[in-house]
Formats: structure tokens, C-alpha cells, sequence
């Protein structure tokens, strides 16, 4: 970090390499579509680069990127709002609370097999695979259809594992915000996936 904002380019590019996966998973599950996801991915990164040396380390840099890619996603989904409707949806297509389209994609970077978005789980072999791969392409539609508010804040909990605190860091908002959009989201998510309305709450370690 030191080295990457003194202007150490080498540095810069071992920082970015160590976040990239993260910011990817984060990208492709807010925006919902790998094409998009990587054009957020990618101003993501430029801003990280252009932004490393005003980096004050009042939190953690993974933090502080996070809040860099969430804020780059929901531009990327105000641009997509923004862009005429390609036409009828076609199969596998959802429509997204915004009136764009997603198509649910296999992303062959999410490692997320097991965590709590998924509601799916593996052992590798062939039906439980499928299984696991039916279960990503559903919590994508069922994402996509979210408010945008909801999806950022579940997305951030469950599926990159920060806490309240850092989240409402992230996202510049007070604890209880946070908790309700998370709530909130996770219960639309349930109604979505067919899964009880009330799911369990895993616990954290800043209330």
C-alpha cells in the first residue's frame, strides 16, 4: 500500500491483483450480467488507481475498495436504465426492478458454492453439481429483481462477509439502515427463491 501511493506502479498492480476476485463477486452478483459486471469492474479499478494516494487508511483498504466498486455498480445499473430495451426477454432472461434486462449466467469465478446466497450445495459430483449451478443462476434472478438498495446491502453481507459496521461504512449509512435493507432484502429474496420468509440470522461480530 505504502509503496503502491508513493507511485510504485508494480505495487499498484500486486494491490489491484490481490482485490480483483473480490471485486469481481461483487460486480457480477449487483449488476447481474457478466458484461456489465466488467464494465464496472474496470472504472472500479481505474478509480481505485487514481484514488490510491488519497487513501487515508481510516479503514481498512478493502473496505475502502468496496465502497470504490459499489458506488461504480450502481452507476454502471443508472447507465443501463438509461439505455433503450433490446426487445422481448428471452429465455432465462429476468426483467429488473429499473426495466432492464439480465440473463442468468454461470460466472466460472464465483467460488461462492456453499455461502448463503447461494441456497445450493455441492459435492462435485453430477446431480449435486447441477444442483449447485441451478442454484447460483436462481439467487441471479432473484437478485436482479431487487431494489437496487436491498441487492447492494445483501450482496455486501452475504456474499463478500463484511459486517453491519463496515458495511454501513461502505455504504455511509447508520447500523439500523443497514440491518432493515438487509432484512428486507433477504425476505424478498426468500419469497423469490421459495424459501421461508423469515431466514436465520448468522451472526457477526459488531452488532
Amino acid at each position: 500500500m505504502t509503496a503502491a501511493q508513493a507511485g510504485d506502479r508494480g505495487a499498484l498492480d500486486a494491490l489491484l491483483r490481490r482485490h480483483h476476485e473480490r471485486l469481481w463477486r461483487l460486480c457480477r452478483r449487483v449488476v447481474g450480467n457478466d458484461h456489465d459486471a466488467q464494465d464496472a469492474l474496470q472504472d472500479a479499478l481505474v478509480a481505485i488507481a487514481r484514488g490510491i494516494r488519497r487513501f487515508d487508511g481510516r479503514s481498512a483498504f478493502s473496505t475502502w475498495s468496496y465502497r470504490v466498486a459499489t458506488n461504480a455498480c450502481l452507476d454502471e445499473l443508472r447507465r443501463r436504465r438509461r439505455r433503450p430495451l433490446p426487445g422481448a426477454l428471452g429465455a432465462g432472461d429476468a426483467a429488473t426492478e429499473d426495466g432492464s434486462t439480465t440473463t442468468a449466467v454461470h460466472d466460472p469465478l464465483d467460488r461462492s458454492d456453499g455461502h448463503r446466497l447461494v441456497f445450493a450445495s455441492g459435492d462435485g459430483s453430477g446431480a449435486a453439481a447441477i444442483e449447485a449451478v441451478g442454484g447460483r443462476i436462481d439467487v441471479d434472478a432473484a437478485l436482479a429483481r431487487l431494489p437496487h438498495d436491498f441487492r447492494v446491502a445483501v450482496v455486501l453481507r452475504d456474499l463478500c462477509d463484511l459486517d453491519y459496521a463496515e458495511i454501513g461504512r461502505v455504504l455511509d449509512l447508520p447500523a439500523g439502515t443497514v440491518r432493515s435493507r438487509i432484512a428486507r432484502g433477504r425476505g424478498q429474496l426468500a419469497d423469490l427463491l421459495g424459501n421461508p420468509a423469515t431466514p436465520t440470522e448468522r451472526p457477526t461480530p459488531t452488532p
